[in-house]
C-alpha cells in the first residue's frame, strides 16, 4: 500500500483556520492540508459586516476573501464546508468529522492539527434569551439574519408569501415606521451597530452594564463617544443591568432591566465573546487566560503536533509580559500564519500582541493601544495618565479636526504602558506610532524625542503625539 502525504488538519476555516492552511502549503507544497468548516462560508472578513448591514456593503459575498473553490483551484487546499469536528482524538492522531448534510461521522487522521475553532459570543442563562428576534452579531449567518429582518421591514408594504415579511407587516399599525432596536453591550461591535441601524432609519438604544463604553478604556476618551452617541439620536444606559426578555408567541417585545423594561422589535446581544476551546479541552489540551487555549511562541498546545491560533487561543502582552485573552482579526491571521509555518516545519515565534484596536463610530474615530487606566490598576502598576487636546492638522489649514489623546505610563520608569485617541481625522494611523513605540519598549521620553513627519496638511509642527508626550513628562516632573 502506497504511504500517503504528510496531512495538516485544521479545524475552522476563517481568519486563523485559512491562514494556517495556506501558510502551510506556501511553506510545505507536497503536504496535503484539509480543512473543516461547519459553517457554509471561509474566510470572510466579519469586522466589515456593520457596512454590509448599513447597505455600505450591497452584496455579503464582498466580505468573503477566499471562496472553498478558489482555496481549492488556487491553493492547492482541501477545504470540506458544512463539516463539524466532533472530536479530537489526540493518541490516534485522528478526527471525528460529521457532515451536515448527509450526517454521517467519518475518521480523518492527521500528521500535525491546527485548531482554530474562534470564539462564540456570550449567551447568559436570562429569561427569554431564546426568542425570536434577539440576534448575536459574530458570523456571517448572523449577518444575514439581521440583514434579512430589516430589508423585511423596510419593504413590507411590497412584500408577500414570507411568514416574516408578514410579521412585521402586521406591527406596522401600532409601532410605528422605525423598527426599534436595543443593543445589549456598548463594545467596539455594539457602537459600530448604532451608526449601521441609525443610517437604516432605525431607533437604537444601548444597555451597558458599566459606568462607561468601550470597555477599560479611559473616560477622558469615552466621555467624547457617549456625547456623540446621544447626538445621533442614541438612548445610552449605562449601569443598567439586564434581566432578561419577554415576548408572545415566541417573539421578542420587550428587554427587562434593573431600571425598567425597554419596548422593542428586535436585540443585538453584544456583550463579549469567548474562546470555542471545548473540542480541545475535551481532547486534553491545556487551557489558560479567560478559558482560551494555551500557546508557546510557536503556537503549540501542550499536546505533541497540535497547534491553535485565533480567537481560540490566549497570547503574550508586549506590555506586561502575561498571559492575554484579546481576540482581534489581525491577531488570528498573524497567529494563524505562524501556526501554519510551525506545522509545516518552520520554527517561527509570535512576540505577542498590543491589543491595539481601532473602531469608527459615527464620524469618529477610536483607537486604542497597550494598557488603559484601568488596565494598570488591575495589574497593580503605579501609572500617570495624561490627556491633551490637539489638532490633525495645521491650524491655518481648512479642515482640521480636533484630537484628544490620553497616555498612560508607568511612574517609576517613564515606560510609555498605553494610549488611547478619538477624533474625526488622523486617529487610525497614529494610534500605529505608538504601537511601534510599545514593541520598542520605549519611555514617555523617548515618544517625546521622535522625528514626526510635518506638513500642514496632514499635521501641526508639534504632532499630538509629541505634545501629548511633552505633557505627561510635566506631569511626571520631567519637564
Amino acid at each position: 500500500m502506497a504511504s500517503r502525504k504528510e496531512r495538516l488538519v485544521v479545524v475552522g476555516g476563517v481568519a486563523a483556520g485559512m491562514s494556517a492552511a495556506s501558510a502551510a502549503k506556501r511553506t510545505r507544497s507536497e503536504m496535503e492540508v484539509i480543512v473543516f468548516e461547519k459553517s457554509p462560508f471561509i474566510s470572510y472578513g466579519a469586522c466589515s459586516i456593520p457596512y454590509y448591514i448599513s447597505d455600505e456593503i450591497k452584496d455579503y459575498r464582498e466580505l468573503i476573501a477566499v471562496t472553498p473553490d478558489a482555496a481549492e483551484k488556487e491553493r492547492s487546499l482541501v477545504v470540506r464546508t458544512l463539516h463539524e469536528v466532533t472530536a479530537i482524538l489526540p493518541e490516534q492522531k485522528e478526527v471525528l468529522v460529521r457532515s451536515l448534510e448527509k450526517g454521517k461521522e467519518e475518521r480523518v487522521a492527521f500528521d500535525k492539527l491546527v485548531i482554530a475553532t474562534g470564539a462564540i459570543p456570550i449567551k447568559p442563562p436570562l429569561s427569554g434569551i431564546d426568542l425570536q428576534h434577539v440576534f448575536t452579531l459574530r458570523t456571517l449567518e448572523d449577518a444575514l439574519a439581521v440583514k434579512r429582518y430589516i430589508d423585511d421591514w423596510s419593504t413590507r408594504d411590497a412584500c408577500v408569501g414570507s411568514p416574516e415579511c408578514a410579521y412585521v407587516k402586521s406591527l406596522s399599525a401600532d409601532k410605528g415606521e422605525r423598527p426599534r432596536v436595543v443593543i445589549v453591550g456598548g463594545g467596539y461591535i455594539g457602537l459600530e451597530m448604532c451608526e449601521s441601524f441609525r443610517k437604516r432609519g432605525l431607533d437604537v438604544t444601548v444597555v451597558e452594564k458599566m459606568d462607561r463604553v468601550l470597555g477599560t478604556m479611559d473616560m477622558s476618551i469615552t466621555a467624547i463617544v457617549e456625547e456623540k452617541l446621544q447626538n445621533e439620536g442614541v438612548k445610552l444606559f449605562k449601569e443598567t443591568t439586564v434581566l432578561g426578555f419577554e415576548g408572545a408567541d415566541g417573539r421578542l417585545s420587550r428587554v427587562l432591566t434593573d431600571k425598567g423594561n425597554l419596548d422593542t422589535d428586535f436585540v443585538i446581544l453584544s456583550i463579549g465573546v469567548r474562546p470555542e476551546s471545548t473540542l480541545a479541552e475535551k481532547a486534553g489540551v491545556v487551557l489558560s487566560v479567560n478559558k482560551a487555549i494555551g500557546v508557546d511562541a510557536h503556537m503549540r498546545t501542550n499536546l505533541p503536533d497540535i497547534y491553535a491560533a485565533g480567537d481560540c487561543a490566549d497570547a503574550i502582552s508586549i506590555v506586561t509580559g502575561k498571559k492575554v485573552y484579546i481576540p482581534l482579526g489581525t491577531t488570528a491571521n498573524k497567529q494563524g500564519r505562524i501556526a501554519g509555518e510551525n506545522a509545516a516545519g518552520r520554527e517561527t515565534d509570535f512576540e505577542g500582541v498590543a491589543g491595539t484596536a481601532q473602531t469608527k463610530i459615527f464620524d469618529l474615530e477610536v483607537a486604542r493601544t497597550g494598557l488603559t487606566s484601568v488596565d494598570a490598576e488591575r495589574e497593580k502598576i503605579p501609572y500617570i495618565a495624561s490627556t491633551v487636546h490637539g489638532r490633525s492638522r495645521a491650524k491655518a489649514y481648512p479642515a482640521g479636526k480636533p484630537i484628544f489623546i490620553t497616555y498612560v505610563v508607568e511612574r517609576d520608569t517613564g515606560k510609555l504602558l498605553g494610549a488611547q485617541m478619538v477624533g474625526q481625522e488622523g486617529v487610525a494611523l497614529r494610534i500605529d506610532t505608538l504601537a511601534a513605540a510599545l514593541y520598542g519598549r520605549m519611555t514617555i521620553e523617548d515618544v517625546a524625542r521622535l522625528d514626526l513627519g510635518y506638513a500642514p496638511p496632514f499635521a501641526t509642527v508639534w504632532d499630538p503625539i509629541l505634545v501629548a508626550a511633552n505633557v505627561a513628562l510635566k506631569k511626571m516632573g520631567k519637564r
